[in-house]
């Protein structure tokens, strides 16, 4: 693939999904992308490139995205998150939700769904504390492909060993051949939608807590800011926000602040200014 030809998909990539690609990504390219043009019958990238600014490619252009923005994802990731989740956001919002007894949540790049069924899981083993209240977790995606496995809720044996703890597994899961398939109480309690981050999504509404994690790590600077501020309109002033580990929005938005002693959480700054420091201690799960 010669530079012309990169360049055009990694603007390609940062205009329709906020992928930054590095020069020294190329490789990356080319191996998630050739499978996609064999599969429309083009021998090449150059072929795939060519074909992609005739009008008409809107397919291929969708499956190009899907390739090189599926990122993977487990059950209870990084562990700290889901406890932050059971410990400190959840007791605050049945305290301070007292009165609508209503909760939302939004998984923004929600993936293949372990991190959406996860916290539902969580719900589910909290259901004597949260008795009363109705909460709605919402996951979105850009990928028609992830989303589909997601409602599906259907994962390979490495899949769900990966987070998964062993009593949970045979809790809420059902075994199909080689597969689990998560239970429909679970896979209920979650529903879903296609979202591309850098378009409007103010359509959505207003949440109390929301997971944006590890995924703007992927994008520039700008784009960054951009998604965050926008964000902040959709989430009630005491809400909560979780990043990645490697993520921040120190720097970049004065929407924000870090939650005092609290790794990657994050509340409305006014909220998060008059906030008590809360207590927490790490837990395994």
């Amino acid at each position: 693939m010669i530079a012309s030809q990169f360049e055009y998909l990694r603007q390609f990539l940062k205009t329709q999904s906020g992928l930054v690609i590095t020069a020294e990504k190329q490789y990356l390219v080319e191996s998630r992308l050739l499978p996609v043009a064999r599969r429309h019958g083009l021998a090449s990238l150059a072929d795939l490139v060519t074909t992609m600014q005739r009008p008409g490619a809107s397919k291929l252009a969708s499956d190009v995205i899907e390739a090189m923005t599926t990122n993977e994802s487990f059950f209870f990731r990084d562990t700290t998150p889901f406890a932050h989740f059971r410990e400190v956001m959840v007791p605050a919002m049945l305290k301070a939700r007292a009165d609508r007894r209503a909760v939302r949540i939004w998984c923004a790049a929600a993936s293949t769904g372990q991190e959406p069924y996860s916290l539902a899981i969580c719900l589910k083993e909290m259901a004597s504390k949260v008795a009363g209240f109705r909460f709605e977790i919402l996951g979105t995606d850009l990928s028609n492909e992830v989303l589909d496995k997601a409602k599906n809720g259907i994962y390979s044996q490495f899949e769900v060993q990966r987070g998964l703890p062993i009593q949970m597994l045979v809790k809420y899961f059902t075994q199909k051949g080689d597969l689990w398939q998560i239970n429909p109480e679970i896979r209920s309690m979650v529903q879903w939608r296609k979202l591309n981050l850098l378009e409007n999504f103010s359509s959505l509404g207003t949440f109390d807590i929301v997971f944006c994690r590890n995924v703007l790590i992927y994008f520039d600077q700008p784009t960054k800011i951009d998604v965050l501020q926008r964000m902040s309109r959709q989430m009630t002033p005491d809400s909560y926000l979780v990043l990645g580990a490697a993520e921040t929005v120190v720097g970049l938005t004065d929407s924000f602040r870090p939650v005092p002693d609290l790794r990657g959480l994050y509340q409305p700054a006014a909220a998060a200014a008059a906030a008590p420091r809360p207590r927490f201690q790490a837990a395994v799960g």
